[in-house]
């Protein structure tokens, strides 16, 4: 046990040395695979770049499964059911990824392959254990976990938006592994190594980036969340989120604020317009910000901001709160309903702006 904090390091740093070898390697070799031009479809720039991340995130996935067996003398790790069905899960949203990266694919096939992604998950054991209603929790996790695959997705937009949520997320649930002292676990080593390949993505990533995640990435990095979310948040792991179902509810919302945020507003401009919010375009949070003058690196940074503050709070809630009030629900109610009409608003002002700047420069073609 003394041991397993060097142990961690040193597989934590030999996976970011790893990733940023792959990555690099993936974008010297790469031809066409992922190469997606980003016009009419939800890439921020003009520039071709290829969107082969999501292939270093799922090798290092059956890394550190391999890893774990072999370290921790647990061979049978590979017949749990649920690492099965997390495994099996994780599969098919890289191969579904990858191919709609390579072919385009058409949307009900991906929305098939989330919803195939969520029953055999449900099938696993790997559900939302919220309600008395057992039916209403297999439907919330179908919901949260098609939700949150889409949602990283849609995030993919500009550079390093979708590596920051992630990130966020991970050293969230990471944090509170680390707070139980359940590091022994294959979950834990999972989401180490993950965050560590993430992390070393970022640095192809950051404005100006050299390559996206691609569907590769985010179809897998949005399952693989999704399924530890239900593990660590949801359900909970100490006795205190077990007794609160408010609490583990808010953790859950809390983590993936961004992403939830950005999604429903997204998809109520697209409505509002009568456009179908399945077709991507220019019209995130994050483009909008753009529109009103930041530039990609300080949206970067504001979103590291809020998912520092997100992180902060949700690991304040699990550790200083034992008894739950209405208050403590009324208060973080509040601070996701700020956040929304307030990046709403944005987006309502930067497609004002947006509009302008194209007159003008019809305008001046004139």
């Amino acid at each position: 046990m003394s041991d397993l904090p060097l142990f961690y390091f040193t597989y934590f740093t030999l996976v970011f040395v790893i990733s940023i070898l792959m990555d690099g390697l993936f974008l010297k070799f790469s031809k066409t695979l992922g190469i997606r031009k980003s016009e009419g479809t939800v890439r921020w720039t003009d520039v071709y770049k290829p969107a082969i991340g999501g292939i270093t995130f799922y090798i290092t996935f059956l890394l550190s499964l391999i890893t774990y067996s072999l370290f921790f003398y647990s061979p049978q790790i590979l017949m749990h059911t649920q690492i099965l069905g997390l495994l099996s899960t994780g599969t098919i949203a890289f191969l579904m990824g990858l191919a709609d990266d390579a072919y385009d694919t058409n949307p009900i096939l991906k929305f098939s392959s989330q919803v195939l992604c969520g029953i055999i998950l449900i099938y696993s054991g790997i559900y939302i254990q919220v309600f008395s209603n057992i039916y209403l929790n297999y439907i919330i996790t179908m919901v949260w976990v098609v939700g949150l695959m889409n949602s990283i997705n849609l995030l993919d937009n500009m550079d390093a938006i979708a590596s920051i949520v992630a990130l966020g997320a991970l050293s969230t649930m990471i944090t509170i592994v680390l707070l139980e002292k359940s590091i022994t676990t294959v979950f834990f080593i999972l989401m180490l190594g993950t965050s560590s390949c993430i992390l070393a993505f970022l640095f192809f990533n950051w404005h100006p980036s050299k390559m996206y995640m691609g569907d590769t990435g985010t179809q897998f990095l949005g399952l693989f969340m999704a399924a530890l979310s239900i593990f660590f948040l949801w359900n909970g792991t100490n006795s205190s989120l077990s007794l609160s179902p408010e609490k583990r509810i808010i953790s859950a919302v809390l983590t993936f604020a961004l992403p939830i945020i950005d999604t429903t507003i997204v998809f109520f401009n697209r409505l509002l317009k009568g456009n179908s919010p399945f077709i991507g375009g220019k019209d995130h949070t994050t483009h909008h910000l753009y529109y009103l003058g930041l530039k990609e690196t300080q949206i970067a940074i504001l979103y590291i901001v809020y998912t520092g503050i997100c992180f902060a709070g949700v690991i304040v809630m699990y550790r200083c709160v034992f008894t739950w009030s209405k208050l403590y629900s009324v208060i973080l109610a509040t601070f996701f309903t700020l956040s929304l009409v307030a990046l709403f608003v944005v987006t309502k002002i930067g497609e004002i702006r947006n509009a302008n700047s194209l007159k003008i420069k019809d305008a001046n073609k004139d």
